[in-house]
C-alpha cells in the first residue's frame, strides 16, 4: 500500500481531488459500520440465520407468513438449530435472522455505494484513467469480501453449529484492508505530497510502520479470538487463573498449535500484543515531540495514543463482563478506528514533502 504509484493523486483540480475522496471516505464509514454490525451479528449468535446465498435476489427478507415459515424450515436443517436453539418460535428466529439479513444487506448497499458513484464519475471526467486500476481493485476487494462472507458462514452449516476461526479471520482480516486501502486512496487525493521535499525522519516513519504492522497482527489475532470464544475463559486482569501466564498455554502438541487452537494461548497472545502495541505507541508519541514531525503528524499520533489507550480499557471492560453485546461491538468499532488513525499517521509521515 505504502508504495503505491503517485499517479493516482493527479487529478485535473482539487475539486476533483476532494470530490472522488469524499466519495471514498464514504464508502470506508460504510465498511466500518459493516464491521460493527457483523460484530453484533456474531455476538448474538444471528450469522447461521440464513442458510443461502442469494447475492442477486436476496435484497428482500420474507415478506409474508408463509415466506417467514418456508425460511424458518430451511433454518431447522441446519446444525445450529438442532444442536442450539432446538425448539425456538418464530419471533425469535426473526431476530436473529434480521441481524444477518441487515448485515447482507449493508454488504449491498456497500457494493452499490462504490460501483454507482465509480461509474458515474469516470463518465463525467472526474476520475482520471491512472486511478482506474487501483478502484477497479477496491471494487473486486469488496466482491472477494462478499464471497469470503458466504464461505465462512458455510463453515458453520455442516457439522458444528460455529463457523471456522480461521474463516472468521479471513473474514475481518479482508475487512480491514478494504477500510485501510480505501482511507490510504483518498488520503492520496487529499494530501498528495510534494516531491522533492525532505520528508520525515526516518526514525519516526519506521517506527510508525512498525505500528501498524503490530496493530494489523492484533486484528488478526481478535478474529481468533472472536472466532474461538476466548474471551469467555479468564475473565480477570492482570492476572490469569491467578497467574500472569496461565498453567494451560502450551498444553497442545505440536507446540505452535496453541497459537492456532488454544483458547488460553490465544488470550494470552491477545493480551501481550495488547501490551506491545501500547508501547510503541507510547515510544512513537515520544518521537514524534522531536523537530521535523510536523503538526499533522504529531496531532495524528496524538489521535492514535489516545484511542489505543481507550481501546485497552475497553478491552479490559469487555473482558471482565464476560463479553456483552455492546462492550463486544464497541471493541471491535474501536479497533477499527486504531487502525484507521495509524493508517494516517503512516500516510503523512511517509508521503514526500
Amino acid at each position: 500500500m505504502m508504495t503505491m504509484t503517485s499517479s493516482f493523486s493527479v487529478t485535473r483540480s482539487r475539486d476533483d481531488a476532494r470530490l472522488v475522496a469524499g466519495w471514498l471516505l464514504t464508502v470506508a464509514f460504510l465498511v466500518f459500520c459493516m464491521v460493527v454490525l457483523g460484530g453484533v451479528t456474531r455476538l448474538t449468535e444471528s450469522g447461521l440465520s440464513m442458510v443461502e446465498w442469494r447475492p442477486v435476489t436476496g435484497w428482500l427478507p420474507p415478506l409474508t407468513e408463509q415466506a417467514w415459515d418456508a425460511e424458518f424450515e430451511k433454518y431447522k436443517a441446519f446444525p445450529e438449530y438442532q444442536k442450539v436453539n432446538k425448539g425456538m418460535s418464530l419471533s425469535a428466529f426473526k431476530e436473529i435472522y434480521a441481524f444477518e439479513y441487515g448485515h447482507r444487506l449493508l454488504g449491498r448497499i456497500i457494493g452499490l455505494a462504490f460501483f454507482v458513484p465509480f461509474v458515474l464519475l469516470l463518465i463525467a471526467g472526474r476520475i482520471r484513467l491512472a486511478q482506474v486500476p487501483r478502484l477497479l481493485m477496491l471494487f473486486v476487494l469488496g466482491g472477494s469480501q462478499g464471497l469470503m462472507g458466504w464461505v465462512m458462514v458455510k463453515s458453520g452449516l455442516i457439522d458444528q453449529p460455529d463457523v471456522s476461526h480461521y474463516r472468521l479471520t479471513a473474514h475481518l482480516a479482508l475487512a480491514s484492508l478494504i477500510l485501510a486501502a480505501l482511507l490510504w486512496s483518498a488520503l492520496d487525493l487529499l494530501y498528495p505530497g510534494q516531491a522533492g521535499v525532505r520528508g520525515r525522519p526516518e526514525r519516526l516513519v519506521r517506527w510508525s510502520r512498525i505500528v501498524l504492522a503490530l496493530i494489523g497482527l492484533q486484528i488478526l489475532i481478535g478474529g481468533f479470538v472472536a472466532g474461538l470464544k476466548a474471551g469467555l475463559i479468564y475473565n480477570e486482569w492482570p492476572l490469569m487463573g491467578g497467574q500472569f501466564v496461565p498453567e494451560d498455554i502450551f498444553h497442545m502438541t505440536p507446540w505452535y498449535m496453541n497459537f492456532m487452537e488454544n483458547v488460553a494461548t490465544i488470550q494470552f497472545t491477545h493480551r501481550m500484543v495488547a501490551y506491545a502495541v501500547t508501547a510503541a505507541v507510547i515510544l512513537l508519541f515520544l518521537f514524534a515531540r522531536k523537530p521535523g514531525t510536523g503538526d499533522r503528524a504529531r496531532a495524528g499520533i496524538t489521535f492514535l495514543l489516545f484511542a489505543v489507550l481507550a481501546q485497552v480499557l475497553i478491552g479490559i471492560w469487555t473482558l471482565i463482563t464476560v463479553v456483552p453485546v455492546s462492550l463486544g461491538a464497541l471493541h471491535q468499532g474501536m479497533g477499527m478506528i486504531v487502525l484507521a488513525l495509524a493508517v494516517s499517521v503512516v500516510h503523512e509521515l511517509s508521503a514526500p514533502r
